[in-house]
């Protein structure tokens, strides 16, 4: 008999796995085996292209072979690989959505944390704008742009046309990008905690039914009123709800930058804050999903053996996932007074990569009179990739089969589970009627 053919699997049947990020190791920042390795990676996505609408690093890649000499991945010169890189935001929609060659399949493809590990070798070697430094310093943005009369000015400022021009040629920040506001009363000085009504507190499901909130960098000085609609809701629900006692930024933002470093200090500040008061008995929720994912996957994933870690990525929620889990067990009050008639809700990328499933939607549809349509559709914004000259016209790009649905529903409402993704289709639409958030929506058919 002849032996047996072993046959490559084309795609995979089990459920995705991620391995953990050896990120501290001599060889994740060999230049040798960095490219060898996105070699790889990028003969396999030439050769599959079914990712080719989710971001502009695929069609960037795939131009770059078919103009290559060869047509193949060998004909392209390595020094063009940043080219792929740069347009990498790391949504991480190509490993939970599209390829069917991450693991357990033997090829073994993680597109975002491959690109990830490209970020964090340019940062290693100084190959960074001092812009993408300014940006993604959003603890230190903040606090400087909060304090009352420096507010003022930025946000007159963000909005004046020759001084936008004058900040597109300085720092390389689109003249046509929409920019956050900064607001000099905090979400941390609008919320007073309840700690004293936690013994009141009803567990249902996984839940504790007390809930601290992580106000994040963004929720913090640019959309507090985001973080006092979802308290408006908590409490509501009878949910005592308290304030982490100090918070740095989730560390998001740098991991997008590369600069890991940054991101251990994040974590080393605000973890044991977290771990203690899930020792107390609080869960945690964060508004913004880039921040709930960052808790939930990467930090476990870049420091795999810190039990610390792995007790807040356990005690986390998506603000909908936690409702939902409520709703279950009957302790989600239902008492609404407003329909919200029709919602274009638009399923955030980093909310949808928590295999969490629709819970956003399933919440809203409790809701009488309201019906949703859902778009799950990269809006292309990103932290700061959208806001960046080289960059904003494919971020626009992206997001117009995203407002394409929207127009065409004439809905009376439109949001995302990101505000920045909000007002990024917001602007992309050039539309006077403004993003809402689905927890603005859901407080407004409470009638709070």
């Amino acid at each position: 008999m002849s032996a047996p053919i072993n046959k490559i699997r084309e795609g995979s049947l089990e459920a995705p796995t991620r391995h953990a990020l050896d990120w501290k190791s001599a060889e994740f920042y060999d230049e040798t085996s960095l490219f060898k390795e996105m070699e790889r990676v990028f003969d396999i996505c030439h050769g599959c292209r079914r990712c080719v609408s989710l971001c502009n690093s695929f069609p960037t890649l795939f131009d770059l072979v078919d103009e290559s000499s060869t047509m193949e991945v060998d004909g392209v010169a390595k020094q063009d690989y940043w080219k792929v890189v740069d347009q990498c935001y790391l949504c991480d929609l190509c490993y939970m959505t599209k390829c069917p060659y991450v693991p357990p399949h033997e090829w073994n493809l993680d597109f975002p944390h491959l690109m990830l590990r490209a970020k964090a070798y340019k940062f290693k070697k100084g190959d960074v704008k001092t812009r993408d430094k300014i940006l993604t310093s959003t603890d230190t943005m903040g606090k400087l742009a909060s304090i009352p009369v420096v507010a003022e000015v930025v946000n007159a400022v963000n909005t004046i046309k020759p001084m936008r021009k004058v900040l597109d040629k300085v720092l390389g920040v689109h003249p046509d990008a929409k920019l956050p506001k900064y607001y000099s009363n905090k979400l941390r000085n609008r919320v007073k905690s309840d700690s004293g009504k936690a013994d009141l507190a009803q567990p249902a499901g996984a839940t504790t039914g007390k809930v601290a909130l992580f106000a994040t960098c963004y929720g913090n000085y640019n959309a507090p009123q985001l973080g006092e609609d979802l308290v408006a809701v908590l409490r509501h629900n009878d949910i005592p709800v308290t304030l982490a006692e100090k918070e740095q930024c989730c560390g998001m933002p740098k991991m997008e930058l590369g600069d890991l470093a940054a991101v251990e200090a994040a974590k080393e500040a605000n973890i044991p804050v977290l771990a203690k008061l899930v020792d107390q008995g609080w869960d945690i929720i964060a508004p913004i999903p880039s921040c709930v994912l960052m808790f939930k996957q990467e930090l476990p994933l870049l420091f795999p053996d810190d039990e610390q870690v792995k007790k807040v990525q356990k005690a986390i929620y998506d603000p909908f996932e936690y409702l939902m889990i409520r709703q279950k067990e009957g302790k989600l009050k239902t008492d609404f007074k407003n329909s919200q008639g029709t919602i274009a809700y638009h399923a955030s990328c980093h909310q949808r990569v928590q295999n969490i499933g629709n819970k956003t939607r399933e919440v809203l549809e409790l809701i009488p009179g309201t019906e949703v349509m859902t778009v799950e559709r990269c809006s292309g914004h990103d932290g700061t990739y959208a806001v960046k000259s080289e960059y904003h016209q494919a971020a626009r790009k992206i997001c117009r089969p995203v407002v394409s649905r929207i127009e065409k529903a004439n809905v009376d409402h439109y949001g995302s589970d990101c505000p920045m993704a909000g007002e990024h289709i917001s602007n992309v639409m050039d539309s006077e009627k403004p993003a809402e958030h689905p927890l603005r929506l859901l407080r407004q058919a409470y009638g709070i």
